[in-house]
Formats: structure tokens, sequence, C-alpha cells
């Protein structure tokens, strides 16, 4: 955790009230996890708004930014826009837990809390499923993809004629019936 560090939003020494902090996370922030990511070349900014009370913590923290994606479909790579909003509450008790998606312990004693986790899960979570460049927008580009990289009739003229004559037999008793 030393490496992410500088992610740490320390509260100690404010006043209750909001505190806005900007962050700017590159690709080499997301390096750090070393987790195979589906994106490269990230360029993100997250805004945390902490809004500190006595015995507790508001954090609204949004990400916004863009990451290179690949196509599902060209294979091409394309830059996605990112967007995300997560809303954590930060709660004082005898130990660090995170088991609850929106309420996160932690000791007393602490005098900060690190969001590297929350920014990376908010950019993790806002890459699709389906990965389609703004380019291969048309159902006909699908078509002539699909084409492109299909099988040629060569091959399959190949396998036809490569038939087990065996298989001819079956389908000899199968045509009587």
């Amino acid at each position: 955790m030393d490496k992410l560090k500088n992610y740490e939003v320390a509260f100690s020494g404010l006043k209750n009230g909001k505190h806005q902090f900007k962050f700017e996370v590159e690709q080499s922030f997301f390096d750090l996890f070393e987790i195979e990511q589906e994106f490269t070349n990230a360029h993100i900014n997250a805004d945390v708004l902490l809004e500190k009370h006595t015995t507790f913590l508001e954090f609204d923290i949004t990400t916004s930014g863009t990451v290179d994606l690949i196509c599902d479909i060209s294979n091409e790579e394309f830059a996605h826009p990112i967007s995300n909003n997560i809303k954590i509450l930060v709660k004082f008790g005898e130990e660090y837990d995170d088991s609850n998606e929106e309420v996160i312990t932690i000791p007393s004693g602490d005098s900060s809390f690190n969001i590297s986790q929350i920014i990376y899960e908010a950019v993790v979570l806002s890459i699709p499923m389906k990965k389609i460049s703004p380019n291969v927008n048309e159902e006909d580009d699908y078509h002539k993809i699909l084409e492109k990289f299909s099988p040629k009739n060569k091959e399959e003229e190949e396998k036809t004629e490569e038939t087990d004559p065996r298989w001819e037999a079956l389908k000899k008793l199968k045509d009587k019936n």
C-alpha cells in the first residue's frame, strides 16, 4: 500500500463540513494493482467531496476521463469515455471492515482514508461488457467484418470432400427412410 500513499485523504486536521480533493490518475496507477486490465492508456480525474461529521465521514467520489479499449468486433483500439460516481460512508470502529459496500469501518485512531481502491473500482465498473468501437456502428459493418473473418469457401469444400465413407453409408440409410 506504500505505492498508493498518494491517494490518502487526511481528515484529522479538517473542520466539520465539506472539503474537496482532486486526483489525476494515469495508467501507472492501475499497474500498481498488478491485475490484468481490459484497458490501457487511462487518463482519469477523480473529484472527491468529503463531508466530515463528528462521528463519520461521507465520501462522494466522481471519476471521469478516458481509457483505451480493444473493440470486440474489429479488434481496433479506441478511446472510451469513463464516468462513475460512488458514495461511501466511513465510520469509526475498532478495526478495519469493508464487508459492506456502502459503509466502511476504519479504526478510531486513523487520521486518513485511502481511496485508491474506490477509484480503481469506479473505473473498472465503468468498462462495458461489450466493447464496440464507435467506428463500428451499423449492422452492415458487423456483417462485413464477419465475412472478413469467417472461413473461406475453399476450406468448407475441402471439409465436405474429406467426409468419412461410413457417414455416407449412414446418410444413404437415412435417405431411404
